[in-house]
């Protein structure tokens, strides 16, 4: 595919994500603020949708992974511990023509600006990536904090609080979701690359003998993840393993998908070690809460992590790529031979909308709303009965709701109604009371 179609898809994905109340700029109506994006009726469901299902699939179904929800402002000295006050940068260079910014390392021509051409760009010099705040009344050095840039940080700080409430003993891990913020040079690619975003991460904690059985263990499940639960076909999926490590990490990989713009990665599983626990132990002081002690063989060790750390935007941009789909059917539309359909073929346990209640005519309201209220106490339900049920229709395929119950004027007499798949666009009459069941094998299966 070449750029121009990628960047056409790419446009009509943004576009059709404000259109539909899915995701758009933060503020818009002050002129919006950069890598900031707000997720509105349609796309708040899909993005909660998402964390469920992870948070389903890496804690809830498991007797071996904790949950923790920490604050977004740690201790300051967490960050100076973790390194990202000495080493969070990026290098950045500004054209004194144009006065465009830019990341050095996403230059193609590190000596010309890509935007006009020119030879006259300032030296690169370092940014930290950190967001920085005050606590307290006074703006001041002393009161300065930072919100978090990654949700792991304050996982390895809350280990043993964790272990002790939990009565966990290695092999364990503890996940968490939450915001991230990163003071990003150049936000980029939609929501791909934004200063505040979601962050879905796990850290397993095991002894340094079975580290590398749990990387590969780790791996296989965050494929299965994407595969089976999020329906993302494996030739849409690559797996990059890191040629140049930490020089405290054994193993590390990226799982990317290619989107419009290119391979972009989702998630990445890492071997970090010991570094994270000695890191803290040493800045704190607090040795007993960093260090495992195994009552059996009488030993105190710092655990060996490994990590899953995936984006919980860049995997709702991902379903939203690899959902959207046109198609084209005849029309009688005075000038126009052909009518564009678009269709979201998200997955149905994700889809903002499972199932729309439509009925053929408003004098069918007394019956068509007892059937969304029944429904809506287990699926996502909307309310449609404006327009022809082809428009209808049209507007919850752009939304991805993969059913349509259409209520019609046989509905009274034989206590069913006419479900319509999204996909095969396929018709079938089922009861009333048969319809949770019906729906919750094909959403859930």
């Amino acid at each position: 595919m070449s750029n121009a179609v990628d960047n056409d898809v790419m446009n009509k994905i943004v576009a059709l994500c404000k259109r539909r109340g899915i995701i758009f700029q933060s503020s818009e109506i002050y002129g919006g603020i950069n890598g900031f994006w707000d997720y509105g009726p349609m796309g708040a469901p899909l993005r909660r949708a998402v964390e469920q299902c992870w948070w389903k699939y890496m804690v809830e179904d498991r007797d071996n992974v904790e949950g923790l929800d920490s604050t977004i402002i740690c201790h300051p000295e967490v960050w100076r511990a973790s390194g990202h006050l000495a080493q969070f940068s990026d290098s950045m260079t500004d054209c004194m023509v144009c006065k465009k910014r830019y990341r050095v390392d996403q230059l193609e021509d590190p000596h010309h600006c890509p935007n006009c051409g020119s030879d006259k760009l300032t030296e690169p010099r370092e940014f930290n990536l950190m967001m920085k705040t005050f606590v307290g009344p006074v703006f001041d050095e002393e009161h300065a904090a930072y919100l978090r840039a990654e949700t792991c940080q304050p996982i390895f700080v809350d280990f043993n609080t964790v272990r002790i409430a939990t009565r966990q003993k290695l092999p364990f891990g503890i996940a968490q979701t939450g915001k991230a913020f990163r003071n990003e040079i150049n936000p980029r690619f939609f929501t791909f690359r934004s200063r505040e975003f979601m962050q879905m991460e796990m850290e397993f904690f095991c002894r340094d003998s079975e580290s590398m059985e749990w990387y590969n263990y780790w791996r296989e499940e965050r494929r299965k993840f994407y595969t089976d639960i999020l329906g993302i076909e494996d030739g849409k999926l690559q797996w990059h393993d890191h040629d140049k490590l930490a020089h405290y990490a054994k193993a590390a990989v990226d799982i990317e998908y290619k989107f419009p713009f290119g391979w972009g990665e989702i998630e990445g599983i890492h071997h970090r070690g010991t570094w994270d626990m000695s890191r803290h132990c040493e800045y704190s002081k607090q040795e007993k809460d960093c260090k495992y002690f195994d009552q059996d063989t009488k030993e105190s060790f710092f655990p060996t992590v490994v990590e899953t750390s995936c984006g919980l935007d860049r995997i709702c941009l991902m379903l939203l790529c690899n959902a959207y789909d046109e198609d084209t059917a005849a029309t009688q539309k005075e000038g126009m031979e052909e009518d564009v359909r678009i269709v979201m073929h998200l997955p149905a346990r994700v889809a903002p909308v499972q199932v729309a209640v439509m009925p053929l005519s408003k004098k069918l309201e007394e019956k068509a709303q007892p059937i969304r209220q029944a429904l809506r106490k287990k699926f996502r339900t909307a309310y449609d009965d404006s327009g022809s049920i082809g428009k209808r229709y049209r507007r919850q395929d752009e939304v991805g709701t993969p059913f349509c119950l259409t209520v019609d004027f046989d509905t009274p007499n034989d206590q069913a109604v006419t479900v319509r798949d999204r996909d095969t666009m396929t018709q079938e009459r089922v009861g009333i009371d048969a319809l949770a069941s019906y729906l919750d094998e094909r959403i859930y299966k």
